[in-house]
């Protein structure tokens, strides 16, 4: 990362200002190009230095007031397959597997429901579920507590 890389992370780190040209409005404020901000965001994209550029969206502002992570206790065997086919539904924010650590914990794979009511998120599981078949034999809906302030690492000046 050279200094203008930095200072492109510097003042997007916070998020996009919402403005109908963002990058625009960074280029405005390091002082080089539009298009040399997206030239450069792709690069640090490409080369790993930034992960992902995406909207973060506040789903309590949004309305939706239940928030349920699926657990799902799915066959190894099928856990791709089945994960893409989770991932791609409308109503999943992100999904992915993690380890199971029996005898307490048979989860392997997890899959954000958003709703707004529990009922809402109950009948969203169910449709995982019809999905999932008998390659799952459990699952459960932890739902959130409260809302946390999403932020990856920052860099300061």
């Amino acid at each position: 990362m050279d200094a203008t890389d930095r200072a492109i992370v510097l003042a997007t780190q916070e998020g996009l200002p919402l403005v109908p040209q963002p990058y625009h409005a960074v280029a405005e404020q390091v002082g080089i190009s539009p298009v040399e901000v997206m030239t450069r965001l792709h690069a640090m994209l490409e080369s790993g230095v930034i992960r992902r550029i995406g909207a973060v969206p506040n789903h309590y502002a949004l309305g939706y007031k239940a928030n349920g992570m699926t657990v799902w206790d799915v066959d190894d065997a099928r856990i791709d397959e089945l994960g893409e086919r989770i991932g791609q539904l409308d109503f999943v924010s992100h999904c992915y597997q993690r380890p199971r650590h029996l005898p307490d914990w048979p989860y392997n794979f997890f899959a954000m429901v958003h709703g707004h009511d529990r009922a809402e998120v109950e009948r969203k599981a169910q449709k995982i579920a019809e999905l999932l078949g008998d390659a799952s034999s459990g699952h459960e809906i932890l739902y959130s507590t409260r809302l946390l302030k999403k932020t990856g690492l920052r860099i300061s000046v």
